[in-house]
């Protein structure tokens, strides 16, 4: 019995993402809605002692928060497994940030245009590190639409960093940023050659 080399018993190549933006982006629930097994999540009930911290604006309807991470899976094209990691957004859990960066092909900035400067941070936190890194526009219902010409310049943002249109709830919206990512960080240079190990 002869056991020659096939790429049918190749496994995936582990990718580690971030999942990033502000309080209420919709981080969570792209995680959720693209991953292929079911989410972790580290979610707690906001509480009316973090009303004072919290900013609700424009998300009044939002119950839960993050408070360590959210953690999903999904195969892209049976070549790469990407680990999901998704940030909390309000400024005192960023200190996990810097462990959950560690190894990361990139990441995706989730924005909601309906609060537009609280994905500045997240903007801020991977360009200081010159990490590949994409934006996307989660669309919200009743949001204002804006031209992605007007979302680069409010942002702030290089001609060569890509913007999209997405809908967090959405698996296939999910999918097509996480490849327009991966896409980005390879015409950057960065190689896909497992990052998670």
């Amino acid at each position: 019995m002869e056991f020659g080399h096939t790429d049918r018993w190749r496994l995936p190549t582990a990718i580690k993402i971030l999942i990033a933006g502000g309080f209420g982006a919709g981080k969570t629930t792209m995680v959720g809605a693209v991953s292929e097994t079911r989410p972790l999540r580290t979610e707690e009930a906001l509480t009316h002692i973090g009303a004072h911290i919290d900013d609700l604006a424009g998300v009044e309807r939002k119950l839960t928060t993050t408070v360590a991470m959210d953690f999903g899976r999904i195969t892209i094209r049976n070549d790469y497994m990407l680990y999901l990691f998704g940030t909390p957004g309000q400024e005192r859990f960023w200190f996990v940030w810097d462990e959950l960066a560690v190894g990361a092909l990139g990441a995706v900035v989730l924005a909601d245009t309906r609060r537009l400067d609280d994905c500045f941070p997240s903007v801020d936190y991977f360009e200081k590190r010159d990490q590949p890194f994409i934006v996307a526009l989660n669309c919200f219902d009743g949001s204002r639409p804006f031209t992605v010409g007007e979302v680069r310049s409010a942002i702030g943002l290089e001609p060569d960093i890509p913007i999209v249109l997405c809908d967090a709830r959405r698996r296939d919206s999910g999918r097509e940023v996480l490849i327009t990512l991966m896409e980005h960080a390879i015409r950057r240079g960065v190689t896909p050659v497992g990052t998670m190990s």
